[in-house]
């Protein structure tokens, strides 16, 4: 049956009501009705379905979809039968169906009401369904989110690894149509090869998606707050917030609840009733944010989505712009904001050492392409459209000045020397050291794997002690972006000088470091980074006043400054000004013990400042929280009371030790007491615990770097954060 004579427009409009194709619509399914193999790259809310829609409307037969989700098919069939008289002119087949369902879907087929049958991979190995399928007529085979069938997509599955060979079963010569959001030259070899369309057509649409604007910001301890900051200044606007965990989902929604935003949780935990309730609302506009999973937007046909927020940075670039796509699908405002802080990463990499190393290597591939994404300093839609092969003119493209690093670039500093001595000092180790290593190797501090290989010892040991550990780390990042460094993979993180590397050490040139050490948390307390979060925007002269106050009152009560209050919490009080003692319940690190113990001076000063200065207070900035946290804290307090192992505790709540110390750090510091002498008594002896008592005594600050430094790698970090616990619970509490 020739098509040429059906008028393709005229199709549009009746089966659709549009009367003009977008893009490459029109080209795909002219190529798609002569009866040959297509395949389709094109960005999310560049009219993918249509290219097949369309085409099984207008043939006899029936066309099958393959798709990975049954929310995204369900959602498709609702949407072709809204535009059809026939109910059964588009049909779902999968293992939710009854019997009777079955039978009537076969029978809308024999009877060629059905133009579009939407299957699961899965449900096509069925023989029934085979042997059912081989004695109708089917006009194509569509295989959508196609870059499935690659290893090196963002969402492999197995089961459409044999695609090929079911389709083959169906009947000789059956054209196929692939398509996909995304595909790196290399996931479309991929997809190519495995459906065995060797032959298609390729149609590529620009993945430039001008109306987004992207920006990456560092994820610091108050993240929830710059959450909540942001989605009020954009108070009525629809937006996503994704993270990794189901548990973060369910966590971060809490918050936005407790703090006056419309918010559902939404992840693949909660049964099908709940999930089509929360999405329904998300779509009709009873809550305009959704804290999701990367389960959650898969087909979501909503088009004014304004903003999407990473909570946490995805796996890949695929998935970054899979999910930053969801936003402003009708051309309008798209604001793309993803929270990065390299400690992320890790914890990916760590996620990913259990499994088969060929699968760990593609994925630490994937990841740092995402390292790089985040931390360069080039225009991020040139980064992104060169990773899809796509080339980009960053000058007068479309879209040129949307994004952080176009609008404010980042200083660049020349780092030729640094690279030279990084790469000498990896080299020098015998390249047995992970990142961590190699930066105490070049800034000179010791620690137990440092002295076993004698590298204290060695002539390069501190030639780079003239910059900080951060220095190291973002220059380490950097140079690996640069692909001077490889991470090893099956050993998990330990660093090996490329070829490209060796030749740089021979012959250095120029090498520009981006400044911008926000990112890289070297010091890995949590106090302190919170610190540093919020100190840009506190009043500095209100946080002096502060600072003043509380060497007085430490005075007064005999016990060093940072035990009355930590820098956190009175840069947190400069940022929030509270005045009564629940505001001050609200303020970082303190609890009701704390403030009652410490707090009626300072909420005095800071009550005299706001009069004196006509301060507006700024409500907005104070982050409820939900209480979530406090049932771990409680089983914290009552099994340390009982004095059970602190392994154990951590064992039972699936905690690492550091965690468990980070929760107990913040359970001390509000002003709780704890009384794990039990514990500390088992790893340090009376006059190591006296050594450490009175360095804490004396001290400046309760920095945990500066007091390994000052006792020279004596002491592990761990100890010294157990016995500062211990300290803060006597001296403070």
């Amino acid at each position: 049956m020739s098509n040429s004579n059906i008028d393709l427009h005229a199709s549009l409009k009746k089966h659709f009501g549009f009367t003009k194709f977008k893009g490459l619509q029109e080209s795909v399914i002219n190529n798609l009705l002569k009866g040959n193999n297509t395949f389709v790259i094109m960005p999310t809310g560049g009219g993918k379905s249509l290219c097949y829609q369309l085409p099984a409307l207008m043939q006899e037969g029936t066309a099958i979809v393959v798709s990975p989700l049954i929310a995204l098919m369900k959602n498709q069939v609702d949407a072709i039968r809204g535009i059809s008289s026939e109910h059964g002119i588009a049909h779902v087949l999968n293992s939710s169906l009854t019997k009777t369902q079955v039978k009537e879907v076969k029978e809308d087929i024999v009877n060629g009401v059905t133009k579009l049958l939407y299957v699961a991979p899965e449900s096509l190995i069925k023989e029934e369904y085979v042997e059912f399928l081989r004695s109708v007529k089917i006009s194509f085979v569509a295989v959508d989110e196609a870059h499935c069938i690659s290893e090196w997509g963002h969402d492999f599955r197995p089961e459409y690894r044999n695609l090929k060979t079911i389709v083959g079963k169906l009947g000789d010569n059956i054209p196929m149509i692939g398509l996909t959001a995304t595909a790196t030259p290399k996931v479309q070899e991929d997809i190519v090869k495995n459906l065995g369309i060797a032959d298609a057509k390729l149609f590529k649409a620009s993945f430039n998606r001008p109306n987004l604007f992207y920006e990456v910001r560092p994820k610091t301890q108050n993240i929830e707050a710059d959450i909540i900051r942001f989605v009020k200044q954009n108070v009525g606007k629809s937006g996503i917030v994704y993270c990794l965990s189901r548990k973060k989902v369910e966590e971060l929604a809490q918050v936005l609840q407790v703090n006056g935003i419309s918010a559902v949780p939404y992840h693949a935990g909660f049964d099908a009733k709940t999930r089509s309730r929360y999405q329904d609302m998300f779509l009709m506009e009873e809550v305009d944010v959704v804290v999701a999973t990367i389960a959650f937007g898969m087909g979501i046909d909503k088009p004014d989505v304004r903003f999407v927020i990473h909570h946490d940075i995805p796996k890949s670039l695929e998935s970054y712009y899979q999910e930053t796509g969801r936003a402003g699908r009708d051309g309008g405002e798209g604001h793309c904001l993803a929270f990065y802080s390299y400690k992320d990463i890790e914890k990916l990499e760590k996620f990913m050492s259990g499994k088969p190393v060929a699968e760990q290597e593609i994925g630490n591939a994937l990841l740092q392409e995402v390292v790089a994404f985040a931390e360069t300093s080039m225009s991020r839609r040139k980064f992104i459209l060169h990773y899809f092969g796509e080339e980009f003119d960053e000058v007068n493209g479309e879209g040129a000045d949307m994004d952080d690093n176009t609008r404010t670039p980042k200083e660049k500093v020349e780092a030729k020397e640094n690279v030279v001595k990084l790469i000498s000092v990896v080299q020098g180790t015998k390249e047995k050291f992970k990142s961590k290593e190699i930066v105490n190797t070049l800034i000179g501090k010791k620690n137990a794997l440092i002295t076993s290989h004698k590298t204290n010892e060695k002539p390069f040991f501190g030639i780079g002690k003239d910059k900080d550990a951060g220095y190291w780390m973002a220059l380490i990042r950097q140079t690996l972006v640069a692909g001077y460094l490889r991470k090893e993979i099956e050993q998990y993180g330990i660093l090996r000088v490329t070829p490209m590397g060796v030749d740089y050490a021979k012959e250095p040139k120029s090498f520009l470091m981006t400044k911008d050490h926000v990112y890289s948390q070297a010091n890995d307390d949590a106090i302190v980074s919170a610190a540093k979060s919020s100190g840009g925007v506190a009043d500095k002269e209100l946080a002096q006043l502060l600072r003043q106050l509380r060497k007085s009152e430490a005075k007064k009560h005999g016990v060093p400054p940072f035990v009355v209050f930590q820098d956190p919490s009175i840069d947190d009080m400069a940022l929030k000004y509270p005045t009564s003692m629940e505001d001050m319940l609200n303020i970082h690190g303190v609890g009701e013990g704390k403030a009652k113990k410490y707090g009626k001076p300072f909420l005095a000063l800071i009550a005299k400042y706001v009069e004196d200065n006509d301060i507006v207070r700024p409500d907005d900035l104070v982050v409820k929280s939900t209480g979530a946290n406090s049932a771990l804290k409680l089983y914290i307090i009552q099994n340390v009371d009982r004095k059970l192992p602190l392994t154990d505790i951590a064992d039972a709540k699936g905690l690492e030790l550091a965690e468990l110390i980070k929760e107990m750090e913040q359970i001390v510091y509000s002003g709780t007491k704890l009384n794990i002498t039990y514990w500390v008594d088992e790893t340090l002896d009376e006059d190591q615990q006296e050594e450490i008592h009175d360095y804490f005594l004396e001290a400046e600050s309760d920095n945990i770097d500066a007091a390994v430094e000052e006792f020279d790698g004596d002491y592990e970090d761990e100890e010294l954060r157990l016995y500062r616990i211990k300290f803060i619970s006597e001296v403070a509490n």
